[in-house]
């Protein structure tokens, strides 16, 4: 399960700023124009939750089941090694993101097109329509764990970043610039982009690579999304021209 909508970068929570007309006078939101930004507040913290709960409901009697495996069979415990610690940054790092969305700051603008929500719950869903796929033969086991655990390590270090102006749909919550937000300006797409080569290195399928090419290119479509929504905060255009790329350093 993948959290993503990410609101890249911030180190201070902006104070919200009035727009323009077009006629130059300044617009003063409404109480009821508010409230609907609160209500769609509530509407994406409540999809985060239930979907949590979804993804508990299946990543719990798999993990109870590994560990009560490895106790039956003590001569697989090198091996559970490395699969225990990739459940257990999965298990933080989305448990990190529900916490974190149930705890964030109100948003001071939240994208109101039902396009940037579909796509936000489609980011969202995708993965977790991954089907079971044999080893593979050609790559080393430990060269999947590697990038899967670099790419969950890299999630939950921008999470731990974004701390509480983490959300799932294109907001600004405020600009942050520390961390692995010092190399590109959306690493948790990264991370994810990571882990989900590390899943296919390890267990390749047409099918499968089929879903993540589909996830990477709505990943895209949001990061542009994003952006188009951050770059009406001064904050967040000069540190876009200080930090070039979005995703992967020297390409994109």
């Amino acid at each position: 399960m993948k959290f993503n909508q990410n609101t890249p970068s911030v180190d201070k929570v902006p104070k919200p700023t009035l727009p323009m007309t077009r006629f130059g006078a300044v617009f003063r939101p409404s109480k009821k124009y508010l409230l609907k930004d609160e209500v769609l507040d509530f509407v994406e913290r409540a999809v985060v939750l239930i979907l949590f709960i979804y993804f508990a409901n299946r990543m719990l009697p798999r993990f109870v089941h590994l560990i009560i495996t490895e106790i039956a069979h003590p001569e697989l415990l090198w091996l559970a090694a490395s699969t225990n610690l990739q459940a257990a940054l999965l298990v933080i790092s989305e448990s990190l993101a529900v916490l974190l969305i149930l705890t964030r700051h109100f948003a001071t603008t939240v994208s109101r097109r039902p396009r940037d929500w579909i796509l936000s719950l489609m980011a969202v869903n995708a993965p977790l329509l991954v089907v079971p796929a044999a080893a593979s033969a050609f790559v080393p086991s430990e060269v999947a764990s590697t990038f899967m655990i670099a790419g969950m390590i890299i999630q939950i270090s921008a999470k731990a970043v974004l701390w509480r102006s983490f959300g799932l749909i294109p907001a600004n919550r405020g600009i942050r610039t520390k961390g692995p937000y010092r190399v590109v300006r959306h690493p948790m797409y990264a991370g994810y982009t990571i882990t989900h080569i590390g899943f296919l290195l390890g267990f390749p399928s047409l099918q499968n690579s089929l879903l993540y090419f589909a996830t990477f290119l709505i990943e895209v479509i949001r990061i542009f999304r994003e952006e188009a929504i951050l770059k009406q905060d001064h904050l967040y255009r000069a540190y876009a021209a200080r930090v070039r790329y979005r995703l992967l350093p020297g390409i994109f």
